[in-house]
């Protein structure tokens, strides 16, 4: 059993709640006021059924079935909740993403707004504690009245009538949850209609892949910076573009913020003697077209923690009422991922922009076309380039808005659907590609490094890249080259972060 430490209950940012979310961290347990609110909250709920009136989910059915009578047993309701949901299908999200997942709904439910009891919490949390990490597939959701489906597979997991995560070392593996529940000595959930709506009506699956992908998106520009600069540094470009005085001029704290990066890494930059006065805007304008990344970033950054640390449910208890609403809806979640689909685009193209730079003797500095040293008997990085493009054509694909491809369902109930997740996950397809533009874009800098003697310069991230990937003195397969760039560009990239302090510190 891995050993827990406690995490802050709300953390202020996305950084701070992927962290609270890994293996080996432990969610704290109710405080007095918590339990108190709580208590009042199910105070709530139980007076209105008291009173006869119908309570969505609880006397009443789900979605169009509202019309009709619920079950006299609260469990079969909640039985039958989670059951006729399990149509998730589709690769399973990742371990890591999972548990972030189960994370947010216990911050959802721990607030004391959707009538559950602080034992029913309780047991929730002590199965997170224990790493308890539901399976949970990725695909066959609207994410209107929350991400049902996903959820669904997570309760029936709870249930030990699904499917959950167990680890070797570093390998993972999917095992039937009721064995996994009977190893840690847990008892699987017994779920009744309040706690069961309550745990499947959240926004917690788009919003948990949201969040991964926001991550990404900042340590992708991060990285973009870093070859931005290398690219300046070796085609002796007018490193003029990146004064900070520029940003001061402009006032936009993101491109005064991707301009220092790339400052950070100029070390030798010299305008060379026959570079032009003002370069193409691919590198002319990075501090620009980053900036503006940045900045929507942390306007999402915002969106997204308020949706992480307040109640997504239905119906809610406020102040002594019960009030059927629509919390569950992921629009801030759908919109969100929409604009970060945007933004990785922007910052895929620009790296796509400069490898095109690399590989033109008009803007390589007159060498030869694809940076090939024998042209014509060799073809250097020609394949490398069609890939990339290749690379950035689908992105644009699966960067298409996913909230204008929403259809009605339901029975017309669910009229107006954000298809928050749908988008997530193409997203977080489209940020694997965008690794690879980037990956690309370092292995052409790598090239003109070796073509210009500044391949062997030590430490560092070009001294790694130098030592991974060979020059091409000949033509070779590039593809096992283009993943170990990316990987190590990575990495630079979130090592960079981290060392500035996260994303709090980057403003």
């Amino acid at each position: 059993m891995t050993t827990m430490h406690h995490e802050q209950n709300e953390p202020g940012t996305l950084a701070a709640l992927l962290h609270s979310a890994r293996f080996g961290a432990s969610i704290d347990p109710l405080s007095r006021d918590e339990t108190e609110r709580m208590a009042a909250s199910q105070a709530v709920l139980d007076k209105t059924l008291m009173d006869g009136r119908p309570v969505y989910g609880v006397t009443r059915g789900f979605g169009p079935l509202v019309a009709f009578e619920a079950s006299d047993s609260a469990e079969q309701q909640g039985a039958g909740l989670i059951s006729h949901l399990g149509t998730g299908q589709g690769e399973p999200l990742g371990p890591e993403t999972s548990r972030l997942v189960f994370r947010l709904r216990l911050q959802s439910m721990r607030r004391g707004y959707s009538a559950i009891s602080p034992e029913c919490w309780d047991v929730l949390a002590r199965l997170w504690n224990s790493g308890f990490t539901p399976v949970i597939p990725r695909d066959g959701t609207v994410s209107a009245s929350g991400d049902l489906q996903p959820l669904a597979h997570a309760a029936l997991a709870l249930a030990g009538r699904g499917e959950a995560w167990v680890r070797e070392g570093d390998a993972w593996s999917v095992r039937p949850s009721a064995e996994v529940l009977r190893e840690l000595g847990l008892a699987p959930v017994d779920w009744n209609a309040r706690q069961a709506l309550a745990f499947v009506n959240g926004t917690s699956v788009g919003l948990a892949v949201t969040m991964v992908n926001h991550a990404e998106v900042l340590h992708l520009t991060r990285a973009l910076a870093s070859l931005t600069a290398r690219a300046v540094v070796l085609l002796g470009a007018n490193p003029e573009a990146y004064h900070a005085g520029l940003g001061h001029a402009r006032g936009q704290v993101g491109q005064l913020t991707a301009a220092r990066w790339i400052r950070s890494e100029l070390a030798g930059a010299e305008h060379g003697p026959d570079r032009p006065l003002q370069e193409p805007y691919s590198l002319r304008c990075a501090p620009q077209v980053l900036g503006a990344v940045l900045d929507q970033l942390w306007a999402l950054e915002d969106i997204l923690v308020r949706e992480a640390t307040g109640t997504t449910d239905n119906p809610v208890c406020y102040e002594g009422e019960l009030l059927h609403g629509g919390n569950f809806h992921a629009m801030p979640v759908g919109l969100a991922s929409d604009q970060l689909g945007l933004c990785l685009q922007q910052v895929a193209y620009l790296a796509d922009r400069q490898l095109a730079l690399l590989c033109t003797p008009a803007t390589n500095g007159e060498r030869a076309p694809m940076l090939t040293p024998n042209p014509g008997v060799f073809s250097g990085l020609a394949g490398v380039q069609l890939s990339a493009t290749s690379f950035v054509s689908r992105i644009r694909q699966l960067v298409y808005p996913a909230s204008l491809t929403t259809l009605p369902t339901n029975g017309g109930n669910q009229d107006h659907v954000p298809m928050a997740l749908n988008g997530a996950n193409a997203v977080g397809d489209a940020l694997d590609l965008a690794w690879l533009v980037a990956g690309s874009l370092a292995a052409g800098l790598n090239q003109l490094a070796s073509l210009t003697e500044r391949g062997s310069e030590p430490g560092g991230l070009w001294a790694t890249l130098a030592d991974r990937i060979p020059p091409l003195d000949e033509d070779r397969p590039m593809a096992p080259d283009v993943r170990a760039a990316r990987a190590i560009v990575r990495e630079h990239a979130q090592d960079t972060v981290r060392a500035d302090g996260g994303d709090d510190g980057l403003r």
